[in-house]
C-alpha cells in the first residue's frame, strides 16, 4: 500500500495542475503554489521592463536594480515576524513588550522559502535582461544558471510538500508557531515529543479541552508540521472516522495517495462537541465498539491504531474531568496501546 509521495504522484499532480481547469475542480496547494512563484518571475520581469523603456536605465542595471530591491524587501518580509516578536526595552528598533511565540518558528525552513521566492524574483529580472540584449555577458551566463540548478532543486522539494499538506486534508492552513494560547511547559515538551515521531512509533497524544481552547488549531499546528517534514498525514473528523472503522475496502480512491489505514500521522477531531453541547455524545467504550466495527474485537483496527501516530481531539467539559479523561486513556490500553506512548494535554 502507498504511504510516501511517489514520481509518479508528482507527475500526475502537475499534470491536473498544468492542463485541469481550476474553475470546475478547485485550486489545490501546488497549482497555487506555481501560480505565486510565476507571478514572482512577472513581478522581475515587469519592472525591470518599465525601469529599461520608461526611464532609459540600462538592461543589465535595471535587472540588478529590480533584484535588490526584493532582495531587501524579502528580508524585511523576514526579520519582521522574527524580531517583532521578541522583548526589547527599546521604542525605536523593535516593537516593545510583545508576546513571545509559544512554539518557535522553523526559521531555516521561512529563510529557505524566503530565499527560493528571491531567485524567481530575480529569475524574472534577468529574463528581461535576455529579451533585450544581443550578446550574454559571462556574468549573466553563470547567474542563470546558478538560479536554475537551485531552482530545480527548490521546486521540486517545495511542490512535493504541498503535495503532503495538500492530502493531510486540513480544513485550515495553520503553522504552530501561530497558536497563540495558554500551555504548560510540560505539555509543550509533550508537543516536541509528538513532532519527533518516527514513523511506526505508535505515539497518541490525547488534547481535551473546552470550547475555544485552541485544541483542533494545536492539532492541525502539529500535524502541518509534519507534513511539511514530509511525513504521511490526514485529518479527519470523527463522524468519517467512525464510518472508515467499517470500510473494509483497502483500495485507494483515486483522490487519494493515502487513507486512514496508511497514513503515518493521524489525527482524529471532534470526537466529542464542546459548547453549546454539553453531554458526551460519545463515550470511550462506544468509540472503541466502532473501532471494532461492533464486533467483540477488530484485530486489523486495533493493529492499525497500535502502529500510527495518533492526535485524539476531545471536547465538551465533561472530557476536561481527570475521571473521564483517564477513561479515554483506558481506551487506548484496552486497544493494545503500550502506556508509555500515551500523552495527555488538557487545554484550559
Amino acid at each position: 500500500m502507498k504511504k510516501t509521495i511517489t514520481n509518479k504522484n508528482i507527475l500526475q499532480q502537475l499534470k491536473a495542475d498544468l492542463i485541469g481547469k481550476d474553475s470546475y475542480r478547485g485550486i489545490t496547494l501546488t497549482y497555487a503554489w506555481l501560480a505565486n512563484q510565476f507571478g514572482h518571475i512577472s513581478l522581475g520581469f515587469i519592472p525591470s521592463f518599465l525601469l529599461y523603456h520608461f526611464f532609459k536605465i540600462d538592461a543589465l542595471k535595471a535587472a540588478i536594480y529590480v533584484s535588490l530591491v526584493w532582495l531587501l524587501f524579502e528580508i524585511y518580509n523576514f526579520l519582521g515576524p522574527l524580531l517583532s516578536k521578541k522583548e526589547s526595552d527599546s521604542d525605536v528598533l523593535f516593537i516593545p513588550k510583545k508576546s513571545k511565540y509559544t512554539f518557535k518558528p522553523k526559521w531555516g525552513n521561512v529563510a529557505f522559502d524566503t530565499f527560493t521566492d528571491v531567485c524567481f524574483f530575480t529569475l524574472g529580472a534577468f529574463l528581461f535582461y535576455l529579451s533585450v540584449v544581443n550578446e550574454v555577458n559571462t556574468f549573466v551566463l553563470v547567474l542563470l544558471i546558478l538560479l536554475g540548478i537551485y531552482l530545480l532543486f527548490a521546486t521540486r522539494y517545495w511542490y512535493i510538500t504541498k503535495m503532503y499538506q495538500f492530502y493531510a486534508k486540513f480544513p485550515f492552513q495553520f503553522r504552530l508557531s501561530q497558536w497563540d494560547f495558554n500551555i504548560s511547559s510540560d505539555n509543550k515538551l509533550k508537543v516536541e515529543s509528538f513532532l519527533n515521531s518516527q514513523k511506526g512509533d505508535g505515539k497518541h497524544l490525547l488534547i481535551y479541552g473546552d470550547f475555544g481552547t485552541g485544541k483542533t488549531s494545536l492539532g492541525v499546528g502539529i500535524l502541518n508540521e509534519l507534513s511539511i517534514k514530509n511525513e504521511s498525514s490526514l485529518y479527519v473528523n470523527a463522524i468519517k472516522i467512525f464510518n472508515y472503522f467499517f470500510d473494509k475496502d483497502d483500495n485507494l480512491e483515486t483522490y487519494e495517495i493515502w487513507n486512514w489505514k496508511t497514513t503515518d500521522f493521524l489525527m482524529i477531531d471532534d470526537i466529542n462537541p464542546s459548547e453549546p453541547i454539553q453531554d458526551e455524545l460519545i463515550s470511550p467504550i462506544k468509540l472503541l465498539s466502532f473501532i471494532d466495527t461492533l464486533l467483540p474485537e477488530n484485530k486489523i483496527n486495533r493493529a492499525l491504531l497500535k502502529t500510527k501516530n495518533v492526535i485524539w481531539v476531545l471536547g465538551s467539559k465533561k472530557s476536561t474531568e481527570n475521571e473521564a479523561q483517564n477513561k479515554w486513556k483506558q481506551m487506548l490500553l484496552k486497544i493494545g496501546i503500550n502506556e508509555k506512548k500515551i500523552s495527555e494535554i488538557n487545554l484550559v
